[in-house]
């Protein structure tokens, strides 16, 4: 048996999947000051009967970490910074940021040494001014970690219990500014986060539950709970990456569609080309900074089934009123014993959902109509006609940014004839009421799948795991770097018997090689066999009119997708 369980804004849905069917489900509210409690009651809810011996995987969705920053409640982090030349640091604009004298060049070259008392200087004012973390990030630091491994060695003695990260160790891509902000934001967030994976492993324990458990990340794969505690900022924007899996899950193999995950606080929006999900090539957005996390182009609005709905001002010259959905959630729907109207009643009203009570539901939307002078019927089809119309307009805007990424530009070349993308999948609580009048309004076909309301619960419970490797190779160097690792290696350690002489191909192998043990740390080797190669580069570097070395990038990964557990073709 499998359980997948997702927290979303107002809901926390669970489900139970047994022999590939979905056997129950439940649903919980949502505690924002207490996830974990949520979680275990779901848990407890869609397990009820059920022997832990039974259970064979769980997989959480949680919102732990993007909350962690969204509420301002990481730890401060004082980031130490080594440039080098280039762009003026400042325009960066990080907080509690000191630059460091020192540079590397991009084949990891040092062409300026590290300023050491500078670094004693700057030990000094961390000490003063009472920072308990630090992040070290030096632009090619990937490519020779020695200046960022020499400044931790200086701050651990002069700064003694300062708890430090390295940026080659937790975002070794290229682009300075986002490696910056992936570990400040690791760096921040990373107690948190291994305090709340604790609480998990022993909620778990005290119900003997030894199955394997799993958090699902942010590009819609899971990792084992206690490896996630090493890449924690890989589990932000989970809930718009379970959505998407379960609209994977739940329609037929090869679709494209738009996703809606419409809950009662925000709907998620998503897209999926020939059942591949769009990956937002600039990583994922978190606050104001752009990172290195592997993410969905997804977008959240704030519009949902519990939206509130109010009466506001005076028409564009027509002197009639306006109803306003959003952008504050206050609690429940008024028909589930909430305080003010929302969509959710007007459903109700026009018997487009059966959620909650029709008595109090017209009560709800009954003074929304005084106040405008129409009819219940008329103001509920105004509620709900204002609530698509706001997400049909986030879509077609959401478009120009999804038409820009280049995986929707080579999907449309790769199509043999134009397709356009005619389905709009619903998921989540409020789907079955909205999903139809939005794909009206984009001229698209409205698809509601069965468990639509347990969705995002679902495409945890059967999502793969993932993994990325991204090697670099420089041949007259004679050693190589993987980016999610931050070490440098020398290639006479690799086998490859004429180093000079090494092809595309054997780069290739040994990036596979590379992510078949990098899957076998993670616990995941099961997947390795999964991988493919999504670029390969080479580039000659010539002087004297000679070819010297060869510099090789190659990128790899275990996609997302479902485990094998799962018969879609039987949800149906």
């Amino acid at each position: 048996m499998l359980i997948g369980i997702d927290v979303g804004g107002t809901t926390t849905d669970a489900v139970l999947i047994e022999n590939g069917k979905v056997r129950s489900t439940a649903k919980v509210p949502t505690m924002p000051r207490n996830l974990l409690e949520s979680l275990i009651s779901a848990l407890d809810a869609v397990s009820e009967g059920v022997s832990p011996g039974q259970l064979e995987r769980v997989v959480f969705s949680t919102t732990v970490i993007t909350n962690l920053i969204a509420e301002g409640k990481t730890d401060p982090v004082a980031l130490l910074l080594v440039p080098g030349p280039g762009l003026n640091p400042s325009s960066y604009n990080f907080p509690d940021s000191f630059i460091l004298k020192g540079a590397v060049d991009y084949r990891g070259r040092e062409i300026q040494p590290l300023d050491e008392k500078e670094v004693r200087e700057t030990a000094a004012l961390i000490e003063e001014q009472g920072f308990s973390r630090a992040a070290v990030i030096s632009k090619f630091g990937q490519r020779n970690p020695a200046h960022e491994k020499r400044v931790k060695e200086i701050l651990e003695e002069a700064v003694p219990g300062l708890k430090i990260e390295l940026g080659h160790r937790t975002a070794g891509r290229l682009n300075f500014p986002r490696r910056i902000a992936t570990t400040m934001l690791a760096t921040a967030a990373k107690d948190h986060y291994r305090e709340f994976v604790e609480e998990i492993r022993k909620a778990l324990s005290e119900r003997k539950i030894e199955a394997p458990v799993y958090i699902l990340k942010a590009d819609g794969g899971t990792l084992p709970l206690e490896k996630s505690a090493e890449v924690p900022v890989e589990t932000i924007f989970s809930g718009p990456a379970a959505s998407t899996m379960g609209t994977l899950a739940l329609t037929p193999e090869g679709e494209s569609s738009v996703v809606l995950d419409i809950g009662g606080t925000t709907t998620d929006l998503a897209l999926i080309l020939s059942g591949e999900p769009l990956v937002a090539s600039k990583g994922a957005k978190l606050d104001r900074f752009l990172t290195h996390v592997r993410a969905f182009a997804v977008r959240s609005i704030p519009v949902g089934g519990d939206s509130a709905v109010r009466v506001s001002g005076n028409g564009k010259g027509k002197g009639e009123k306006e109803i306003s959905v959003g952008p504050d959630r206050k609690g429940p729907a008024f028909c589930l014993g909430g305080p003010e109207p929302t969509p959710t009643d007007a459903l109700r009203v026009l018997g487009t959902s059966s959620i909650g009570d029709l008595t109090l539901a017209k009560k709800a939307i009954a003074g929304i109509a005084a106040e405008l002078g129409k009819t219940e019927t008329e103001t509920a089809e105004m509620i709900v006609d204002k609530a698509a119309e706001m997400i049909a307009t986030a879509v077609r805007e959401m478009f120009l940014e999804w038409e820009q990424e280049p995986a929707y530009r080579v999907w449309e070349v790769l199509q043999e004839k134009k397709e356009d993308l005619r389905n709009v999948v619903g998921i989540g609580g409020g789907a079955r009421g909205l999903t139809s009048k939005v794909a009206e309004k984009l001229d698209a076909n409205p698809v509601i799948p069965e468990h639509a309301e347990v969705g995002n619960a679902i495409g945890a419970a059967v999502a793969r795991p993932t993994l990325t490797l991204n090697l670099h190779v420089d041949t007259e160097r004679k050693e190589y770097s993987v980016a999610e690792d931050g070490d440098v290696v020398k290639l006479h350690t690799t086998g490859i018997k004429n180093i000079n002489k090494m092809r595309s191909e054997e780069a290739e192998a040994l990036a596979a090689e590379l992510l078949r043990k990098r899957a076998e740390h993670f616990g995941i080797f099961e997947y390795a066999g999964e991988a493919e190669t999504t670029r390969s580069e080479v580039f000659n570097m010539i002087r004297g009119w000679a070819t010297v070395g060869r510099l090789f990038d190659v990128s790899m990964q275990i996609p997302a997708g479902l485990i094998p557990e799962w018969k879609r073709e039987e949800q149906a």
